[in-house]
C-alpha cells in the first residue's frame, strides 16, 4: 500500500471518537461525554461540565449544586427535583428537558434554551434567564421572584399560578403566554409583548407595564392596583372585573 494512505487510515482511525463513557466516567470526572446515562442522585456537586453532552440523561434528584454546565446539552434530560442551586447553565440546551420540582435558585440560565421544558413547580427565585428561550415550556406554580428575565422567550408558555412577585420581563415575549392567577407583584414589565396572554385574577398590583402591549389580553378580574400603564395597548382586551389602577372594578 502507498506509504502515503498507510498514513491518512492511521490517523483516520485516530481521529474516530471513543464510545460515549459509562456514569462511572463521569462521576470520577474523566468524561463529560454521557448522552442517556442513569446519573439519578449523583452527587455532581461543582463538577466542571462545560460543554458536556448528557442529552436524556438521566439526572433526577441529582445534586448540581455550583456545578458549571455553560453550554452543556441536557436536551430531554430528565432532571426533576434536582439541585441546581447557583449552577452555571449559560447557553445551556434544556430544550425538552424535564425540571418539574427543581431546585435552580440563583441559577444562570442566560441565554439558555428551555424551549418547551417540563419546569412546573420549579423553585427558580433569583434565577438568571435573561434573553433565555423558554416557548411553550411548562412553569405553572414555578417560584420566579425576582429572576431576571429581560429579553426572555416565553411565547405560548404556561405560568399558571407562577410567583413573578419583582421578576425583570423588560421586553420579555409573553405572546399568548399563560399567566391566569399568577402573582405578578411589582414585576417590570416595561415594554413586554403581552399580546392575547391570558392574565385572568393575575395580580400586577405595583407591576410596571409601561410600554407594554397588551393588545387582545385577557385581563379579566385581574389586579391592577397602583400598576403603570403610561403608553401600554390595551386594545381589545377584555378587562371585565378587573381592579384598575386607581382601585375601581372595571365594568
Amino acid at each position: 500500500m502507498n506509504s502515503r494512505l498507510v498514513v491518512l487510515a492511521l490517523l483516520l482511525v485516530s481521529a474516530t471518537p471513543g464510545r460515549a463513557a459509562d456514569p462511572g466516567e463521569v462521576l470520577a470526572g474523566r468524561s463529560k461525554v454521557c448522552p442517556g446515562c442513569a446519573l439519578a442522585h449523583a452527587n455532581l456537586k461543582r463538577f466542571d461540565l462545560f460543554d458536556a453532552d448528557l442529552g436524556g440523561a438521566n439526572l433526577s434528584g441529582a445534586i448540581l449544586h455550583r456545578a458549571q454546565l455553560a453550554g452543556a446539552n441536557l436536551s430531554g434530560a430528565n432532571l426533576t427535583g434536582a439541585n441546581l442551586n447557583k449552577t452555571d447553565l449559560k447557553r445551556a440546551n434544556l430544550a425538552g428537558a424535564r425540571l418539574g420540582e427543581a431546585m435552580l435558585y440563583e441559577a444562570d440560565l442566560s441565554e439558555a434554551d428551555l424551549t418547551q421544558a417540563d419546569l412546573a413547580g420549579a423553585m427558580m427565585g433569583s434565577s438568571h434567564l435573561t434573553f433565555a428561550r423558554l416557548d411553550a415550556a411548562n412553569l405553572a406554580d414555578a417560584d420566579l421572584a425576582d429572576a431576571q428575565m429581560h429579553g426572555a422567550k416565553l411565547n405560548g408558555a404556561d405560568l399558571s399560578r407562577a410567583d413573578l412577585s419583582q421578576t425583570t420581563l423588560r421586553r420579555a415575549d409573553l405572546e399568548e403566554a399563560h399567566l391566569e392567577a399568577a402573582s405578578l407583584l411589582r414585576a417590570d414589565l416595561r415594554g413586554a409583548d403581552l399580546k392575547r396572554a391570558d392574565l385572568r385574577n393575575a395580580d400586577l398590583m405595583h407591576a410596571d407595564l409601561s410600554g407594554a402591549d397588551l393588545s387582545g389580553a385577557d385581563l379579566k378580574g385581574a389586579r391592577l392596583l397602583l400598576a403603570k400603564l403610561a403608553d401600554a395597548k390595551l386594545d381589545g382586551s377584555a378587562l371585565a372585573g378587573a381592579i384598575m389602577t386607581d382601585g375601581t372594578p372595571h365594568d
